[in-house]
């Protein structure tokens, strides 16, 4: 199915409007409460960051951000890409279509290109949002989130949106599909910083932190409505 829509930019446009208007159609219906009172005025004080957000939450993105917040999202450049970047470009977000991940992902030739245009990105004063996780491997952080906080000295702020109306998919990501006229709640976690000489411990480490503060977040974001991430057996494949 997706090989098909990728043959057709028509088909793809088309569907991308239809995505970026029922999310905007959830944004307008859903009541949403920031967990931390006043973090957006200390979000726009402190600057580009990196999003970080689980797979399976990638088209919570656009619900998440504040009016006039200046974001890029990296997207694949492969199966539905082409739909989620139209969807991200009528949103008012910039798409950066490549490949992140693994730090072999990163030097094979479309996640090098990524991670200068995200470098970029951040340089000329935009919110970088991207999935520290990889497809078939949810809820692992890899290095590719690493690197870009690293080479660009930009803080990684993790975030959990989660609404109360929603369909959670029995696929690897458990993907949450948000339905309008709902309560949601955005926790976004604090601000994680890397040095650039920093060896590979500290790297690992500080992917371990990522990991552990995007599992809080979650916890407190579908807690405060009442219901559990539908994701949570999924920490298991870090084990």
């Amino acid at each position: 199915m997706l090989k098909t829509i990728a043959r057709y930019p028509r088909v793809q446009a088309a569907i991308g409007a239809i995505l970026a208007g029922y999310l905007k159609l959830v944004r307008a219906t859903t009541r949403f409460e920031w967990l931390q009172p006043g973090i957006v005025d200390v979000l726009k004080d402190e600057g580009p960051f990196i999003c970080a957000i689980w797979h399976g939450q990638n088209f919570m993105i656009p619900l998440a951000m504040w009016d006039g917040a200046n974001v890029a999202v990296l997207i694949t450049r492969h199966g539905d890409g082409a739909v989620v970047a139209e969807a991200c470009e009528r949103m008012g977000m910039t798409p950066i279509r490549a490949s992140g991940g693994t730090q072999r992902k990163i030097e094979q030739k479309g996640g090098a290109a990524g991670l200068r245009a995200m470098l970029g990105a951040l340089e000329s004063g935009h919110i970088v949002a991207m999935t520290p996780d990889v497809p078939k491997v949810a809820r692992v952080a890899v290095q590719g989130i690493i690197a870009l906080a690293r080479l660009s000295g930009r803080p990684i702020r993790p975030i959990c949106v989660a609404t109360s109306h929603r369909i959670d998919l029995k696929n690897w990501d458990r993907t949450s599909i948000c339905l309008p006229f709902g309560r949601g709640a955005i926790a976004i976690g604090d601000a994680i910083a890397i040095d650039r000489n920093a060896d590979e411990a500290i790297q690992d480490a500080v992917r371990h932190q990522l990991e552990s503060s995007l599992d809080s977040l979650h916890d407190a974001a579908y807690g405060h409505l009442g219901t559990v991430d539908p994701g949570a057996s999924l920490r298991a494949n870090r084990l």
